[in-house]
């Protein structure tokens, strides 16, 4: 009876993903329907188990206090630092401030790390002023939509973080692997922006390039919010830190900066961060728990192993798999948040793609750029649904206006996708060594 089929489950969670049931209740629904209709042997103490041992892991640590880091950041004026930063370099471009809006996301998103907090904050800060300046409100939910998509991807991105700790990869390497992408995907909304403003005729928001002294200048006074980055990731590539320790550090030295360089920490704020942090977490944390007991239901099935063998079948060769794969994902991201899609599906294509030679890092590049491109997009993007919420922006009209930034990140995907050597550029410059444990020839 189809029912009582072991695969039922995964149409029980598909009906509740349409349904609009938040995420976390869906892969519970699903899971509780598996193992009280189909398996009702399975003593219910075990399914608890595998719920609380999911979150027991002290790698996942670092999520909370890198969610912190980007609350901090809000409060203590090194957001507006980087803001300030980005008029600098880019407010004389085409486009004005659609430019800032794009480089303000790349380098939040070493802040940040999170697609809908960039989202969110770009709404309430820069879309007013694009709006100022003469832009439609569409091209401007539009373009800040689509930028937010860089900030996962760029470290210190918690898709990164989850990526690393399922694929079994350093967190340091997952981090250097970040920056190609997400400067590839930077540029690529640039140039989109560019020509859609030389054809709208949108104005600068400076009236000359910036020069060097004033470069400098706001180099210096940005300097705080710029080093953060590098100094989490520096201290995990020498060796000093894990990346949880790595994220407390960087939450205490923002709290000394907000605090007492910059003055702008007030202690009536640290309730509201807490509140912010515990917020996010919770939402976040609950998501990989039902995506433990989900795949615990998977695992039961051997379904894992029966998408693995599937998806070897289709195709010998490995750039033809990649290509499925990133369809299907591209399909998937419409329907499912991004940071849910990567813990559910991670773990049943890494196997596969390894077996055909493809580096697990790499599939790691793949895979984040992809899920944060079904953001973008309709029925359920999750970054389309935040800014059209916020700037109360028509879902028709939006869509009109986002379809070339998705585009050029469509076309950054396929070249991170089938140039491994553009893909892992920084990792390999600090040692890394790809691993091709599978058939590694053209032809498979």
């Amino acid at each position: 009876m189809i029912f009582t089929h072991p695969m039922f489950p995964i149409f029980v969670l598909f009906f509740l993903f349409f349904m609009n049931v938040p995420i976390a209740l869906s892969l519970i629904g699903s899971t509780l329907y598996y193992f009280v209709i189909i398996n009702h042997n399975m003593p219910t103490s075990l399914v608890i188990q595998q719920f609380v041992s999911a979150v027991e892991s002290f790698p996942y640590l670092a999520v909370p206090f890198f969610i912190m880091l980007g609350s901090v950041m809000n409060y203590s004026g090194l957001s507006d630092r980087l803001m300030d930063f980005a008029e600098v370099l880019a407010g004389h471009l085409k486009g004005g401030l659609a430019q800032v809006n794009c480089v303000l996301s790349a380098l939040m998103g070493g802040i940040s790390g999170s697609a809908n907090a960039d989202a969110a904050m770009e709404s309430k800060i820069l879309v007013p002023a694009m709006l100022n300046k003469g832009m439609p409100l569409d091209f401007s939910a539009a373009v800040t939509a689509a930028s937010s998509a860089v900030s996962p991807v760029i470290p210190p991105g918690n898709n990164l973080i989850m990526y690393a700790l399922i694929a079994n990869v350093a967190v340091g390497d997952m981090f250097l692997a970040g920056y190609t992408p997400g400067i590839l995907m930077t540029i690529s909304m640039m140039i989109a922006v560019h020509f859609i403003a030389v054809k709208h005729n949108y104005a600068p928001s400076r009236d000359k390039m910036a020069s060097p002294s004033e470069i400098l200048r706001q180099v210096g006074k940005s300097i705080f919010a710029l080093c953060i980055p590098f100094v989490i990731i520096l201290g995990m590539r020498i060796g000093i830190c894990t990346p949880t320790e790595a994220g407390g550090v960087a939450v205490l030295f923002a709290f000394i900066i907000g605090a007492f360089a910059y003055g702008k920490l007030k202690f009536s704020h640290i309730p509201l961060i807490l509140k912010e942090t515990v917020q996010s977490t919770g939402s976040v944390m609950i998501i990989i728990a039902a995506a433990k007991v989900f795949g615990f239901y998977m695992s039961c099935e051997s379904i894992p192993e029966m998408i693995t063998k599937a998806l070897l079948g289709l195709t010998q060769n490995k750039f033809l798999l990649l290509m499925v794969i990133n369809l299907v994902l591209l399909v998937i991201g419409m329907f499912i948040e991004g940071g849910a899609a990567l813990i559910i599906l991670a773990p049943l294509l890494v196997p596969a793609v390894m077996s055909r030679g493809v580096d697990p890092l790499h599939f790691g590049v793949i895979m984040i750029v992809n899920i944060m491109i079904g953001g973008l997009t309709p029925p359920f993007g999750s970054m389309m649904f935040t800014v059209c919420s916020i700037v109360n922006c028509r879902f028709d009209k939006f869509i009109k206006q986002v379809w070339p930034f998705i585009i050029a990140l469509l076309i950054v995907l396929v070249v991170v996708t089938y140039s491994e050597s553009i893909a892992l550029l920084i990792p390999k410059i600090f040692g890394y060594e790809p691993i091709h444990t599978g058939i590694q020839a053209l032809g498979g």
